[in-house]
């Protein structure tokens, strides 16, 4: 959510901006005028008040004294009738503007790639080259299913299309992943583990920006208005929504695992063969909270804090930095980090580490009391995979594939595994 100072102060900027981020800037215009009426609805009921408090103080003067007061009595109820008026017209304009903006992403940070296509994205640092095959590699969906791995038809028994199921060494691999995940964020990087619910409330989604533009991607239980995470940025972002923290507890830094679900799965075609695109998927999510001035830097330390795994596991990868129209909708500046599927030929995307600066925080009412004093301030928001599955799965199984159908385990894992391959 965005702060009103900003539309007052440089309308025709925020116009270009949410241009550039796919958004209609012309209600900038209308978020200005009830912006103008509610600051004079404002000052004509402040003026109404204290009318009102000086009557209530003559009427009685008056009474004692003798005086006619009937005429200033009836001026106080118009009064107060007028007030009642005006703040039921203050709650309708301050509905529709908080309605408009809950709508409006959040503004690229400077050095943002401004263009509203993702043509637009900058490779910022690839590592490492894509392994060369002496044989044909194959995809993730056929090395796992010969294995036995992987089960695609009775995921789909289960619960319908977009949904699968591991068994043996896969699911066992996933466990491992995500306990080194959770291992290496606490040990070295400054993370709490948390374990939080996986269904939250409307007010929960609309903290983090997924309510109310996007519901329809997202699973929802119509009895307890409750809904399934779509990440465990939901959960975890809010464990702090109304409060006021002391700036010396900044930063907190929280890590989570949570299954995710998604309505969105993508189209039809060939890159949604397998597990590439699902409506369920496991993600260890890193959370940051952080002082305004020390956000940028933390930024570019919660995608290091991604990258490390990759580069452990021996993985190629790169880091994009997102144009402004191909970020979520809540973040001021994006990195996406890649890694490349030789089965597929395709890069995909394993984290997408985001700053939203105090777009969430402003939202959920997140804020920390300064240590020198003055009025809190908001705290900003960050967030990264830390990192995500079913993806990294899937780059492991193809890099890792040997002719004969086996997949080797990266030597980082082996203990954890118990076996230096699978199959």
């Amino acid at each position: 959510m965005h702060d009103i100072a900003l539309f007052r102060n440089d309308p025709a900027r925020v116009r270009e901006l949410l241009a550039l981020r796919g958004a209609d800037g012309s209600v900038v215009d209308r978020v200005l005028e009830l912006d103008e009426r509610r600051r004079a609805l404002i000052s004509a009921a402040e003026e109404k008040r204290a009318r009102r408090n000086e009557l209530s103080k003559q009427i009685p003067q008056l009474a004692k004294a003798g005086q006619p007061i009937d005429a200033l009595k009836d001026e106080s109820r118009r009064i107060g009738d007028d007030i009642a008026a005006g703040e039921g017209e203050l709650a309708a304009v301050e509905a529709e503007q908080s309605g408009i903006l809950m709508m409006l992403p959040n503004l690229p940070q400077e050095g943002v790639p401004l263009d509203r296509s993702a043509e637009a994205n900058v490779v910022v640092r690839s590592v490492g080259e894509p392994r060369r095959f002496d044989f044909e590699p194959k995809p993730h969906w056929e090395l796992a299913q010969a294995l036995g791995i992987l089960e695609l038809e009775r995921g789909t028994k289960l619960s319908g299309s977009g949904f699968y199921a591991l068994r043996g060494q896969l699911a066992k691999l996933e466990r491992v992943l995500i306990n080194w995940f959770i291992d290496r964020h606490t040990a070295a990087n400054g993370y709490t583990e948390v374990a939080v619910p996986n269904l939250v409330n409307r007010k929960t989604m609309t903290g983090t920006g997924q309510l109310p533009k996007f519901e329809d991607d997202l699973y929802r239980l119509p009895e307890d208005d409750l809904f399934l995470v779509p990440t465990a940025e939901v959960p975890v972002t809010n464990l702090h929504a109304d409060e006021v923290l002391e700036e010396k507890a900044l930063p907190i830094r929280y890590c989570a695992f949570t299954p995710c679900f998604r309505r969105e799965a993508g189209g039809y075609g060939k890159e949604n063969r397998g597990i590439s695109r699902v409506h369920q998927f496991s993600k260890v999510e890193m959370v940051m909270f952080e002082h305004p001035d020390r956000s940028r830097a933390a930024h570019e330390e919660l995608v290091g804090h991604a990258t490390w795994f990759l580069d452990q596991l021996g993985l190629p990868y790169r880091v994009l930095l997102l144009s402004s129209g191909d970020m979520g909708f809540g973040a001021a500046k994006c990195y996406d980090i890649e890694l490349w599927a030789p089965g597929m030929k395709t890069w995909l995307e394993v984290s997408s580490c985001s700053n939203f600066e105090d777009f969430q925080s402003r939202r959920a009412a997140i804020r920390f009391k300064p240590a020198d004093g003055g009025k809190p301030r908001l705290a900003h928001t960050l967030n990264g995979s830390g990192l995500a599955l079913p993806r990294l799965l899937i780059t492991l199984l193809e890099t890792f594939q040997n002719a004969d159908g086996t997949i080797t385990i990266p030597e980082v894992l082996r203990d954890r595994m118990g076996a230096d391959r699978i199959g």
